[in-house]
């Protein structure tokens, strides 16, 4: 794993005017959740569209459903045409998994590492000259990536993982949205051609359902927390801000309720599934149903559809069902 460290510097300033009297672990998480402004990094970005079309008669989303995440995997991308519809050779490759807390696999807080590694995996068959693997985290980083699994299982499919620093944020230029100007982990998307999201099912305290659209706020910087008074409209825009090859829903476990950090066994349920489509808001409309909601409750499809990131009307892409 590599990163992008602060400098002795560039730490104490922040230590400072966080109000902390030391930099430990608790500390860092501080940081990365709620961090103050990057002093002489004024640099604007503009994030390009990653999406590709598909090959005519094949379907936008395919929902797989057995017990084996690999298998699921490798059936979804040949229903869809096959990895190369998503992946060539020499592409740079950044996938972005939800590794936002330091805990273990089965709480379901987090993308289950097997999906994560069949999806770098591929990417390597595929020819990719490389394949990144990064999130901004709210825990430490470091301890996110090992307890969870996912360093291990990016490291042994091929991939490299990128943690996050203050050197690799950037302003983003996303104009008529409350993500103008946010501080963004943008330093991992230089030189990459195609970028791949995977996201776990969850509930969520705030916006009801946490699933591939909320997994971008993972690559938001600053004060995050300022965003929960209109989170419906920041995951909205979210799906202005990132435009993905592929997003891919991982319901191998579903954390229920309690989310979206979970804890208990008992906010756990097997679910067996993994969908996948080129419109994250279709998607993201049914993994509600696995968390036993209406779309139509989740007030960021609407908003994300009104502003022309996807439709809500998941059955209108009329997705095809295998079993793995």
């Amino acid at each position: 794993m590599t990163n992008d460290r602060p400098t002795r510097r560039e730490m104490l300033a922040r230590i400072g005017s966080a109000g902390l009297a030391a930099a430990g672990v608790a500390g860092g998480a501080v940081w990365l959740n709620s961090r103050p402004g990057f002093r002489g990094r004024a640099t604007v970005t503009t994030i390009p569209s990653f999406a590709v079309d598909l090959e005519a008669g094949r379907p936008a989303m395919v929902i797989a459903r057995g017990p084996d995440p690999a298998v699921l995997v490798r059936g979804i991308f040949e229903e869809m045409g096959g990895i190369g519809s998503f992946v060539g050779e020499g592409d740079r490759v950044l996938v972005k998994p939800n590794a936002a807390f330091d805990r273990p696999v089965w709480q379901a807080a987090t993308t289950n590492p097997e999906v994560l590694g069949a999806v770098v995996a591929e990417c390597r068959k595929a020819g990719a000259a490389e394949v990144v693997v990064t999130d901004n985290p709210i825990h430490a980083p470091e301890g996110c990536f090992r307890k969870t699994g996912l360093g291990k299982a990016t490291e042994d499919a091929g991939g490299r993982v990128v943690l996050p620093g203050p050197r690799q944020f950037t302003n983003v230029a996303l104009p008529g949205t409350i993500l103008d100007g946010w501080e963004t982990l943008t330093g991992p998307l230089d030189g990459i051609t195609k970028v791949i999201g995977i996201a776990p099912v969850k509930d969520h305290n705030l916006a009801k359902a946490s699933l591939t659209l909320k997994n971008w706020y993972g690559l938001l910087g600053g004060p995050r927390n300022r965003l929960h008074q209109r989170i419906d409209d920041a995951i909205a825009d979210l799906g202005v801000l990132m435009r993905p090859t592929l997003s891919i829903l991982d319901g191998t476990r579903i954390l229920f309720r309690n989310g979206p950090t979970g804890g208990s066994p008992d906010d756990v349920k097997v679910g067996d599934v993994i969908a996948a489509s080129i419109d994250g808001v279709a998607l993201d409309a049914f993994g509600t149903t696995l968390l036993d909601l209406d779309p139509a409750d989740v007030g960021y499809l609407g908003l994300a559809e009104a502003k022309g990131v996807g439709t809500a009307d998941w059955a209108s892409l009329s997705p095809k069902e295998i079993a793995g």
